[in-house]
């Protein structure tokens, strides 16, 4: 891929337009740093992370990188303004908010010089997110791994209506792993990609060795959205999933399915390696990939495969 400025690059002043999604559990100082040494934009994922842990990894990013990097945001988690507080504190220039509202933060954070991208999964909120002052949307096709939208548009269906409808930066994400797959998206109207599951299975993220070589080994079909009466989330089949259908049978009993889901399940598979009794969140993408590799082999990769991708003859 040639080196040639676009929005996104200019914005986040990144030489290409590939963002590593800030996965929960998988993105540490050290996937996020790698990335954006490779000339992206490494994001850490604050949602799966205390205060004082997110403080140590944006130092520990700055530390290991001189290049931008931002910290994602999920707004459904809890101590936000804390969060909020600490980024302000360390310096960090952008942020990727999610789940939630953009007017909350934006404008805050904006005046303190950062920037703002908002993660949604309709043209709708892509909309509201323009008529909220953020400077990029990254609009999420239903393909894509964990929290995820109730609608079920697929990235080919989102990308060209969003930017129909939207004049400002516009980031696809959802089922993009391979260079061909970042340009389709490009060609259907984004400026560049965030990408998730390709990069959790990569030496540099934090997830458990259990969970990364798990993802090489799923194939079409091993992944599903559900938990729609809380918030979708898509998922490998395993026994808890299992668990979560026995409830789907027997009716859709949301406080069931809270009793099923408890606390920290998601460590419990990602980070802490349960296979069975943990909740797996990686994209029908996942199917693509069968190797763990180094973040920098993952993105020469990438580049290689967009710039061999010619457009056929017909």
């Amino acid at each position: 891929m040639q080196n040639n400025q676009n929005r996104i690059t200019q914005l986040f002043n990144i030489q290409y337009p590939i963002i590593q999604a800030g996965m929960i559990w998988h993105s540490g100082w050290r996937l996020a740093s790698a990335v954006s040494n490779c000339g992206g934009l490494g994001l850490i994922g604050a949602g799966s992370m205390y205060p004082d842990i997110l403080r140590e990894n944006i130092q520990k990013c700055k530390q290991a990188t001189d290049k931008p990097f931002g910290v994602n945001v999920p707004m459904l988690y809890p101590n936000l303004d804390e969060v909020i507080q600490i980024i302000l504190e360390e310096g960090v220039k952008i942020v990727f908010t999610s789940a939630g509202n953009p007017k909350t933060y934006t404008e805050t954070l904006q005046k303190e010089g950062l920037k703002v991208a908002h993660v949604v999964s309709s043209t709708k909120f892509a909309m509201k997110c323009e008529d909220a002052g953020v400077d990029a949307v990254v609009a999420e096709g239903f393909e894509a791994g964990g929290h995820n939208g109730r609608d079920e548009t697929t990235t080919f269906c989102l990308i060209p209506n969003v930017r129909k409808h939207i004049s400002i930066p516009l980031i696809a994400a959802g089922g993009i792993a391979l260079g061909s797959q970042m340009k389709a998206a490009m060609i259907l109207g984004a400026d560049g990609v965030q990408i998730g599951s390709r990069f959790a299975a990569t030496v540099e993220a934090s997830a458990h060795e259990n969970w990364k070589k798990k993802i090489t080994e799923l194939q079409e079909g091993d992944t599903h959205l559900t938990l729609k009466e809380l918030a979708p989330v898509r998922m490998v089949k395993n026994k808890f999933f299992n668990e979560l259908e026995g409830i789907y049978q027997t009716g859709r009993n949301t406080e069931a399915l809270v009793t099923a889901l408890g606390r920290a399940r998601a460590k419990k598979g990602m980070f802490e390696g349960d296979m069975e009794e943990g909740e797996l969140e990686i994209g029908q993408v996942s199917a693509l990939i069968d190797e763990i590799l180094p973040v920098e082999t993952v993105f020469n990769n990438l580049l290689k495969e967009f710039e061999d991708t010619k457009m056929p003859a017909f």
